[in-house]
């Protein structure tokens, strides 16, 4: 079947639920989109932005159901998404009253973690946890490995509870021993970078001294950061949504390891920073191999990727979930001329790195150790990179490739 017959096939299937939502004391409003209850239950994240609707949590809703055909388990995908400034200082009040709202779907089949604007560590667990919500993991282990025995699925839980939270002691892995980062501060930008090095050692090629391009400056696009200077890559631009830096040279490991940990929450900060204007103009043309965009969602646009073809760009990890900015949930038209043009990993195999941690730590023989888990996440993502390359051996249409291989699995289980 052709890839634009799978995509019509899919995004043409109505969403199983989709549960609509208005705050009672603030204008917030939310969704949550579950797009089929595969084998049991569903997975996706909570974000939240101004300007949200639910057209974007229904693409995301898909997205994470293909995202689960890599990372596992073989669940359905979902999404929730808030309609409101994350700024705003009632930004926790909506967010308990929206968990209380949606409470009954996480004890039974729908699992959730954070997402944009909304962390995991500090938001989703301690918020969840507070209405007797065993983890916002629980309703996948209740609907998905029902063959478990009620022991079995307390252990899983405990496993889930513990290892997202786990402390990262192995230095190599975290940039700061002393602040106490966890796997899921840093797991996917972890495996952001990793996409980028099995790409090269899988396709060919080498990172040292690879110039690189980092667009946003949160969990996903600084850790991706700092793991890609381990391996020898520069990153010779930053464009944040306050503005950026641009260094032709590339900034080495120590520096990235300083902005990292000089960040104002999720945001750049660091000496003379440009404008946001003013980097945006410039950093599109740098001469560079290696883009992650790791901000927020439908941000690049046709000129941007022609100019980024035209400076050299070689590979793109996407961070950021549909990071071209089309109206089509997948391969719309700066997608695909993205693809056609550059070597990209699409999101759904790039950024799996939490969703993998999940479907790792509910598995009965899962090791809690920080090394086990980046381990697996890993491994996760140099199969499918070399799946896919067993089946486009090209540089280009890596993304058309792996959706074709992910959608026909989908589409057959639906038919």
């Amino acid at each position: 079947m052709k890839l634009e017959t799978l995509i019509n096939k899919f995004e043409n299937k109505q969403a199983h639920i989709v549960f609509s939502w208005k705050d009672s004391e603030t204008e917030a409003e939310g969704w949550v989109v579950i797009n089929s209850l595969r084998n049991g239950a569903a997975g996706g994240g909570t974000r939240m932005r101004k300007g949200l609707n639910q057209r974007e949590v229904e693409s995301l809703a898909k997205t994470m159901e293909v995202k689960f055909t890599i990372a596992g388990p073989p669940i359905g995908g979902a999404k929730s998404g808030i309609n409101f400034d994350p700024a705003d200082p009632r930004k926790k009040g909506v967010l308990e009253r929206w968990y209380k709202a949606v409470k009954p779907i996480l004890k039974h089949y729908y699992g959730t973690g954070g997402d944009l604007n909304v962390d995991e560590i500090h938001e989703v667990i301690p918020m969840t946890a507070a209405l007797d919500v065993l983890h916002p993991q629980e309703g996948v282990v209740n609907g998905y490995h029902t063959a478990y025995t009620p022991e079995e699925r307390l252990k899983a839980i405990s496993r889930l509870q513990q290892g997202v939270l786990l402390p990262i002691v192995d230095e190599r892995l975290t940039p700061s021993l002393e602040k106490g980062y966890t796997i899921a501060d840093m797991i996917t930008g972890w495996g952001v970078a990793e996409a980028v090095r099995h790409y090269y050692e899988i396709y060919g090629g080498f990172m040292n001294n690879k110039l690189a391009i980092i667009q946003g400056w949160g969990n996903v696009a600084a850790a991706a950061a700092f793991y890609l200077t381990k391996y020898g890559v520069r990153i010779g631009g930053i464009i944040d949504r306050n503005g950026g830096i641009l260094d032709p040279k590339g900034l080495g490991h120590d520096e990235i390891v300083a902005l990292f940990l000089s960040r104002d929450g999720n945001a750049l900060n660091a000496p003379n920073m440009m404008s946001f204007e003013e980097i945006n103009e410039k950093i599109w043309d740098l001469p560079a191999e290696i883009f992650i965009p790791g901000a927020a969602s439908r941000l690049i646009t046709e000129d941007q990727v022609k100019r980024m073809v035209n400076s050299g760009i070689e590979v793109v990890s996407c961070g950021a979930n549909v990071p071209f900015a089309d109206k089509e949930i997948f391969m719309g038209p700066i997608s695909k001329l993205a693809d056609s043009q550059m070597a990209v990993i699409p999101d759904f195999i790039a950024n799996c790195g939490m969703a993998r941690v999940f479907a790792y730590l509910m598995s009965q023989n899962a090791e809690l150790t920080d090394t086990a888990i980046f381990k697996d996440v890993s491994q996760i993502i140099a199969g499918a990179v070399a799946r896919v390359h067993q089946f486009n051996p090209k540089s280009t249409g890596i993304s058309a490739k792996a959706l074709e291989m992910s959608l026909t699995d989908l589409v057959r289980q639906y038919e």
